[in-house]
């Protein structure tokens, strides 16, 4: 339904490696979580990602899709945690989603992406690309 800007960071890894191209969207499904991950999961692998026992933590990837939200849904099992675990912290996550769905309720408290946003301050190099993401007409249009 909406896709932010791309915005470039450094690593959080002691690995080095290149930037990171973050973005964030907001979509609407009928797929469970699960299948959403299973489809990030593949896309990944699709991408060149290697499988986690055969790579370093924190190592380069060709791509990493993270779900970040699931409307209201709180999870804490072991293979899928919503929201994410680390979403609070990490403005290349919160940045671009704030663009797109800054009132947007984080559970468990309900606290506003844009909030969250202003709470975590200027932690981390974020820049903000200029392109132009395919709207949602543009993915339905292929479609058709």
């Amino acid at each position: 339904m909406r896709i932010a800007s791309l915005y470039r960071s450094s690593p959080l890894s002691p690995v080095p490696q290149p930037d990171y191209l973050n973005t964030a969207a907001v979509a609407q499904t009928t797929l469970e979580p699960e299948a959403i991950l299973a489809l990030a999961k593949a896309l990944e692998l699709a991408a060149g990602r290697q499988t986690p026992a055969r790579t370093v933590r924190w190592s380069p990837r060709a791509l990493d899709i993270d779900l970040l939200l699931y409307g209201d849904r709180i999870s804490d099992a072991p293979e899928l945690t919503l929201p994410h675990p680390r979403l609070r912290e990490r403005r290349f996550m919160l940045e671009p989603l704030a663009e797109i769905a800054p009132d947007w309720p984080v559970p468990p408290d309900g606290t506003s992406v844009r909030e969250l946003l202003a709470r975590l301050g200027i932690a981390q190099d974020l820049v903000r690309i200029d392109w132009n993401p395919p709207s949602a007409t543009k993915f339905a249009d292929r479609s058709a």
